[in-house]
Parts: C-alpha cells; structure tokens; sequence
C-alpha cells in the first residue's frame, strides 16, 4: 500500500488571506507532531491573476474560476491511490459559480471521505446559499465549526445533523508567557500599548478605536496604538489605499498623531509574536456580526493579551474573564473598557491568567490532535487506515532551570511563573536531582553539574541529625511548622532514592560532595529500618540498590532484604485471585511498589520477589490500561478493591512512575507487550487522552499539573515537569 496521504484544499501562502496562515499553521502543527508515517498534501485555490510561486509541497491545483477545472481536480485525486481523505476549507468568495456552486461538482465525483471546515456560518441565510451549505454538507463525512454558535446556527438555520458537526477551535500557537521571559531592549519601555493586527479592511472598523483614542489618552497620556497590516490585497486591487487614508485623515483630524503608529507590513510569525507579546491590550474592533471566527484575535490571546473585542461568537466563548465586549462601532463603550483594564492592575492580572486558561486547548498541537482523531474516525468504516504516531518532543531542561533558584527547585508555579511563595520540598528536588543525574548520564552536559550540586545540597540541609529528613523548606530558608504534622516517610524515602542514584554515578563523575552524600546516606540506615509506608519501603529499595551496585556492602544487602519481606507480607495479607495487591486499595505511586520488588529480585536474586512483582504489576497494568485506554488512579480518591473506579484527576508523575516500571520490566522479561504499553503510557503526555490535548509544552519545557474531567491544569510546577523529564529521558531507549 501507498504512504497514507491527507490532501487540504485550501487557499495556502505565499496568498495572503487568514485560512490561508490558518492551513498553514495546521499542516505544519500535524507535520511537527506526527512522525511521517503519513503525509499532508496541498491543493493550492487559484485566482485568475494568481501569480505566486507556491512552494513544493503544493502538489495540485485548483483553478477556482473554471469549472471544468473541478471535473479535473476530482479525477487526480481518484487516480490517487495514497489519498485517503480530503480536507476541504470552505468560505464564501474562495470557490467559483453563484455562491461557490462549482465545489458540488469536485464533491460529487470524489470516491474519498471529504472532511469540510466551514470558516463562516451565517445566521438566517437566503434559500440559495442554505441549499449550497446543506449540499456541501451532504457530501461531507464530516463537517468542522470553530465555534459552539456557528455550530449551532448550522443545526438550527440548516437542518444538520449535530452527530455531523465536530467543534476545533482556531488553533493558536503556545508562546512564552512575557512574564517568564527576560526581554531586553523592550521597544517604547514607557508606553501604555494597544494594538490591533491584520490584513486591514474596512471591514475592520479601525476608526471605532480611533475614535475612543482621545478618551483613553486623556486619562493614560503614554498610549500608543499599533495598527499593523498591510492592506487587503483584494481591497488594494479594487479600492487601491482609500481605507488606509481615511483612517490617517481621521487621526490628524482627532489631533492623536504621537498616539498612533501604522506599521504597513504583512509581518513574519516570529516578529508578528513579538509586537503581541509587548501589547497591553488588544483591540479587536470588527463591525460584522456574522463573522465567526478571528484568527488575530486567538493569537493575541495567546500571548497573554486582554482584549477588548465587538462581540463576535469567537470572543463570546473564549474572553470570559479575559477581557470586555463592546457594542459595535460603539466607541464610547470601548474607551471605557480600556481605561477601566488599564485603572486596575489586578484586574490586569487577573485578565492575563484567564486569558491562558481559556485559549490553552487551542494550541495548534491540540487542533492538529483533534484533526486527525476525525480522520481515523472517518476511516475507521473505510478501506484506508491512518496510523499516525507521535514525534517526541527535544529534551529540554529550560523549565527546570526556571523553577531552580541557587538555593533548590520551586514548588509551584502560576502557569510558567515560578510561585517563589510555595517554597521548596524535599519531595520535588529529590526527584529533580534523580532526572538530572539521568539527563547527565545520557549527555554528559557540564550545565547539569551546577544543577546536580545544588539539589544534593538542598537535601544535605534537610537532613537532622538522627539522619531523617524534613520535607517543606520556605523561600526565605526556614522549615515550615507543618514539619512537624504530617508523615514525611515518603518524603524520606524519595532522599534515599535520590542519594542513591547519585552515589551510582561514580562511573561517570567524580564529585567533591561524594563523601558527604555517602556519610548522609548510612545516617539514613537506621531511619530505613524502621519504615511503616509501602511507597517508602520502595523508594528506599531504589536508592539502596543504586548504593549496593556501588559499594555491594552485605548490609545494604540485608536492608533491602528486610524491606522486600515486609513487602511480600503486605501482599499476602491482602491478595486473593481477584486482588493481586500489596494493599487492600489502589492510591498514589502504585506503580513503585512492583518495580522495588523487581529491583530486589535481581538484587538479591530471590525468585520468590521477582515473582511477586511481576504478578502485581502486571494486575495493576489490568486495571490501569484496560481496553486500549489508559488512565492512571485518580488522586481524588483511592480506588478500593470491589468498587468502581474514580474517574479523571491524573497526575504527570503516575504516568512517569508507571514509565519507569514499564522500563525495568521491559528490559527483564523482554516482553513486547511492556514496550508497547511503555510507549502508549509516555503518549498520554503527548495528548493521547481522554481530552486529546497535551499536557507537556514544548514552548517553555514545562508540564501541566494535572487531567482533569474537561480540563488541563496549566500550571507547571516541580513535581509534574520532572515527571515528565523522567519519562522523555526513559524513552531515548526506544527511540
């Protein structure tokens, strides 16, 4: 069989038009996330007079203007072998004949599943244009909305069914928070700045924000508005530069001249990012209230902007919280929505954060996601299968490196913003300096070394003299009072492990804090003996085996010993056929309790513990990947033997747990079922999920905190971006 082969036909750059960036940005979101298991091609729409030199990933064409050109079209595309959808963009105005009545011809004839992105659904059409949308719609497998109001126009207006209509919103690009980046050289450091982006149309109403501009200036004189764009190019060729002037007759007429400056450019992404990422608010001013969807205002969103928006169905749904609607043409509306955004900087605050929350599952990661979930769908009753798989992301530690002062790793975070006020865990840098010594092992980067340093010292200063561990530290040095109240023996646990693992790098580096980790390590020993928690009896178990590896001292032998036989009791206690457990319940780090007893066997070489551990892992990989889904133990609550499972609230570091003992596994028994299901539990970071989003971002290097039932918790702290360090590094094996 032929490579599988997706075809968009789209209007596509050098074009200049918004669902041309929009495709795009969408074939380059599939391409980056998909590996090349399939392809995306490209029919490119041309107008009479195009005269662009498309690029050579354009390999059809569809003269929009012929008619017979469709007949054509539709005939390659059958010939076509490796084709096995096709993605249509549809917008009025893109297609030739009354109402772009020449695209039921190529819809007609085509033997492939069509899959139709409307970009414009408007409400209360006329009996000519409902009839072409529902013949389009005939026609298609599957019909793609941007927003919940379209979709519902679509249903209602056009009599579609809804089991036809899948919703992917604008997708957006993930960019670095302006907070968590250290921008020199900032362009008018002392300016207040609006802006507004796009090719500009009349369509645009620039002159309602002009109009507020004297308002806004009176009580804020720094403002500066942006008006970046270059002109429509169908406008340019019509009307020639008759908007652009009237607007600048109308600042010079307004006295606003120091408050606006035009930048008459189409911009580059990268730049374009930039201009939005110095924006205070954005200024979304169209006057049609049929236009769905705003590509500029989803980007400006996702650089962090409030907007002030007219109220077009795309900034209904996604700026709750996130900014003010106005009125259209209502420049009275928009001066006080600026002046009462700009008078409160909390509000600000407040603005800046929901505004990430809410366009964050539209990263173009996630749209690419969605697009191809529709096609396996689609194809799943046809003769063609799409078996797309993920590309691993770069490693990356620059995350990390954010959230670690000199002193040891944050807690927290607010999105990528280190919360400095959660202070530090034991928990989190025992874990940060396991990856790091991984990260070293595998590369040998020098910048770890300083990394590696300040973790171990971190747990150094958490240590007391009778050789336990205390875990919360403050920012300003201090241990926390709740020291004191609560069970830190997991905590404790995770030290030993780290220690271990670093002591087990002497193949690899020779540090000046060898003998004070080792000292710090033995003082440990009397605390091991005395362990009551399971997950701590494991942790332990890892770091001593690393240190038996190292030194094979016949006491360390004899404590992993004692702490597998406490194990192995614990599951003869509670184990039955149905319930192969070490407890009567499933919680948190259920996946470290087999892979310590695994650990054990081999070091001790005790059938009886590899044994015990094979039949508990794999009873909790029954529980946990059943049914080609995967789905960890929620930390809502415990799962108890003979009742039904929580659902959702999945934690990053379950599925490093779980990776890691795939890993041991794997390599034990040579089981590719292991592999396999290594490689699927890694994918839920990628966004093989219930929510089909990503919980890793490849823009700051950091992982979200949690899955939640209907969202991702896009904070990224300590525990859930090490978590998925541990795994990314695990998967360099299976590369």
């Amino acid at each position: 069989m032929n490579e599988e082969q997706l075809l968009v036909i789209t209007s596509f750059p050098p074009r200049k038009c918004g669902i041309a960036t929009y495709s795009a940005d969408l074939i380059q979101a599939i391409d980056e996330k998909y590996t090349r298991d399939f392809t995306v091609g490209i029919c490119a729409l041309l107008k009479e007079d195009d005269q662009n030199d498309y690029p050579s990933e354009v390999k059809y064409f569809l003269k929009t203007e012929i008619k017979e050109d469709y007949t054509r079209l539709a005939e390659a595309i059958n010939e076509d072998k490796s084709i096995c959808a096709v993605y249509l963009q549809h917008e009025f105005g893109l297609y030739g004949g009354e109402l772009g009545s020449y695209l039921i011809d190529l819809l007609e004839k085509l033997k492939v599943p069509v899959i139709t992105t409307f970009h414009t659904i408007l409400s209360d059409p006329s009996e000519e244009r409902k009839t072409i949308v529902q013949q389009i719609a005939e026609r298609s497998a599957q019909l793609i909305l941007m927003t919940k109001r379209s979709a519902s126009i679509l249903q209602s207006d056009y009599q579609i069914d809804e089991d036809k209509i899948t919703i992917i919103p604008h997708g957006t690009h993930l960019i670095k928070p302006r907070k968590i980046q250290k921008l020199e050289n900032v362009p008018f450091p002392d300016k207040t700045i609006l802006s507004t982006f796009g090719l500009i149309s009349e369509g645009k109403s620039i002159e309602t924000a002009l109009d507020a501009l004297p308002s806004i200036a009176d009580k804020f004189p720094n403002v500066l508005y942006l008006i970046i764009g270059k002109t429509h190019p169908e406008v340019l060729a019509v009307e020639g530069e008759k908007y652009r002037d009237f607007l600048r007759d109308r600042v010079k007429e307004l006295k606003i001249d120091k408050h606006v400056l035009f930048i008459n450019k189409f911009l580059a992404l990268k730049i374009l990012l930039e201009y939005l990422q110095r924006t205070d608010i954005y200024l979304f001013t169209s006057k049609d209230p049929q236009q769905a969807v705003s590509g500029t205002l989803a980007y400006a969103m996702s650089a962090g902007c409030p907007v002030v928006s007219t109220p077009i169905p795309h900034s209904l749904e996604l700026t709750a919280g996130a900014g003010i609607n106005f009125d259209f043409q209502n420049s009275r509306q928009l001066a006080d929505a600026v002046i009462t955004i700009l008078s409160d900087s909390q509000l600000m605050e407040e603005m800046w954060m929901n505004g990430l929350h809410n366009i964050r599952p539209t990263s173009w990661q996630n749209a690419a996601i969605a697009h191809i979930e529709i096609v396996r769908e689609t194809l799943k009753t046809e003769d063609f299968y799409l078996t797309p798989n993920y590309k691993y992301p770069a490693i990356s530690l620059g995350h990390i490196k954010r959230m670690t002062t000199d002193f040891g790793m944050i807690q927290f975070a607010k999105v990528a913003e280190p919360d400095k006020a959660s202070g530090y865990t034991l928990d989190d840098n025992a874990r940060a300096l396991i990856a790091i010594t991984k990260h070293f092992d595998q590369t040998g980067n020098f910048k770890d070394l300083h990394l590696i340093n300040t973790y171990l010292e971190f747990i150094l200063f958490c240590q007391q003299e009778d050789g336990s561990f205390l875990n919360y530290v403050t920012i300003d040095q201090q241990f926390f009072e709740k020291n004191r109240d609560e069970n830190l023996e997991d905590a404790n646990g995770r030290a030993i492990w780290a220690l271990g693992e670093f002591l087990d790098l002497r193949h690899v580096i020779s540090f000046h804090l060898h003998a004070e980790v080792e000292t710090a390590f033995l003082e440990s020993f009397e605390i091991i003996r005395h362990l009551k928690s399971p997950r701590a009896m494991a942790f332990s178990i890892k770091g001593l085996n690393c240190y038996y590896q190292y030194c094979h001292d016949p006491e360390t032998l004899k404590l992993i010993t004692q702490l597998a036989d406490n194990l192995v009791s614990k599951y003869r206690g509670v184990s039955n056929e149905n319930w192969q457990w070490y407890e009567p319940y499933l919680t948190y780090a259920n996946a470290v309790l087999p892979e310590a007893m695994l650990i054990a066997g081999q070091s001790t070489n005790s059938e009886l513990y590899k044994s015990t551990a094979k039949k508990t892992f794999d009873f909790l990989l029954s529980i946990t990947h059943e049914n080609d889904r995967i789905m960890m133990i929620s930390n809502i609550e415990k799962h108890v033997e003979g009742k039904a499972r929580t659902s959702f609230g999945e934690q990053p570091i379950e599925y490093a747990y779980t990776i890691l003992a795939l890993d041991k596994f794997s390599q034990e028994y040579g089981e590719l079922e292991y592999v396999d299901q290594l490689k699927a539990t890694f994918n839920w970071f990628l966004g093989d999920n219930h929510l089909h989003q990503i919980i890793y971002n490849p823009c700051t290097g950091g992982c979200y905190d949690g899955l939640e039932e209907h969202h991702v918790n896009l904070n990224q702290g300590a525990e859930s971006t090490v978590s998925y360090l541990l795994s990314r590094l695990t998967m360099e094996r299976y590369i």
